[in-house]
């Protein structure tokens, strides 16, 4: 395959033709799940071919978690040591909410618009003491958070409404507190920069299975300084050990790396995948795709809106790369899209239209052309 570049970057041409489902399909939903690549394809294809080496693929499958490990810490500006590998963003909230001691300061704050896996974790951990609230609006974080805080948490962008949270503001208002900062970077982590650096967080989630094109089963955990949190994680396993392969059954020990963090033995698919998603994003100008999802976004609200639809479009700079389209049933209109070729995620009273690099206006007429054929023949049906 012929690859263009831009600046030495796929350019949105290039990155689409890496997904040849999209010459059938309008895929709308990778807020929800990425769409399928060649590059996925070979690389599951290079795993059970792996396999035939019987107990020797271990040492592929290894190899492949090395990978995944580094890949995201590139990504994200960050170390190999402060990547771990866990099997879902809960897990590794979990993992983080364990290592925490709420005796002295006991606060944790989230946000009504944090995904309910996340916040659940939070919730889980009053029984040892935390006191949990919710912000309800984004300026709320600057009036919840003070001296009993131990752990503020954002997402860099929300799943439901697509809001970009004003990041920089909350991790301000929590340094001036002391408190720990917990960013879920999984519907931004693929379509914006993400710099932990820049970010100054102290933990980081992201999976690998929406805009980060890969499968279901993989999440990748930053810890900023792994071996300096109040106690070691509660929830182990082998691979969380200084020395996974010394077999030692009567040994405790957890190495100074995020590693600590992880648990059994990763998933293998999602690792492969992940990798292949990894090398793909990684081949983008990401400040690029956030233009090129903003112009789609904007192109999307404009054209729906004057077809007489409801759409929820928040402003540029707070937009993430998805909007919403009200519908009195949203699960019901997903279902007679997908009849149609075009796949979208419905979440609460809205359907999510969610846009990657690999769109175009082409999608957004094709959403459009359908939609007006629905209403169309919903009228006619009457």
């Amino acid at each position: 395959m012929t690859v263009t570049t831009r600046g030495g970057a796929l350019t949105a041409a290039a990155f689409r033709a890496r997904f040849p489902v999209l010459g059938r399909k309008t895929h709308l939903s990778s807020c929800s799940l990425g769409a399928r690549s060649d590059d996925l394809d070979h690389a599951l294809l290079r795993m059970v071919d792996d396999m035939t080496a019987g107990g020797g693929a271990w040492e592929a499958f290894e190899g492949e978690f090395r990978r995944a490990r580094k890949g995201f810490a590139d990504l994200i500006g960050a170390h190999v040591d402060q990547v771990a590998l866990v099997p879902n963003a809960s897990t590794g909230a979990y993992q983080v909410a364990s290592t925490l001691d709420y005796t002295r300061r006991w606060k944790v704050v989230s946000t009504v618009e944090e995904f309910p896996s996340v916040s659940h974790v939070w919730l889980g951990q009053r029984p040892r003491g935390a006191d949990v609230v919710h912000a309800t609006a984004p300026q709320d974080y600057e009036r919840l958070v003070d001296r009993r805080t131990r752990l503020v948490s954002v997402p860099l962008v929300t799943y439901a409404r697509g809001h970009r949270m004003p990041v920089d503001d909350v991790v301000r208002a929590a340094r001036a507190a002391g408190a720990a900062v917990f960013v879920d970077a999984y519907q931004a982590i693929g379509v914006h920069p993400v710099d932990v650096g820049l970010l100054d967080c102290d933990f980081l989630v992201a999976g690998a299975m929406k805009y980060l094109p890969g499968l279901p089963g993989l999440a990748f955990l930053y810890v900023r300084s792994p071996d300096l949190t109040d106690r070691d994680p509660r929830l182990t396993g082998w691979f969380g050990r200084v020395d996974p392969f010394a077999f030692d059954p009567a040994v405790l020990d957890f190495p100074r790396a995020a590693t600590r963090f992880e648990t059994g033995t990763p998933a293998v698919p999602a690792c492969y995948a992940a990798n292949a998603a990894l090398g793909l994003i990684g081949a983008l100008d990401l400040a690029e795709v956030r233009m090129h999802v903003l112009q789609l976004t904007e192109l999307a609200a404009d054209l729906l809106s004057g077809q007489g639809e409801e759409v929820r479009a928040l402003p540029s700079e707070r937009r993430g790369a998805h909007i919403g389209l009200v519908d009195p049933d949203p699960g019901g209109l997903a279902r007679l899209l997908a009849e149609r070729d075009v796949s979208v995620s419905p979440r609460g009273d809205a359907v999510r239209l969610s846009f990657h690099y690999y769109n175009n206006t082409d999608d957004v007429a094709a959403l459009c052309s359908a939609l007006a054929d629905l209403r169309s023949s919903a009228r006619v049906g009457r």
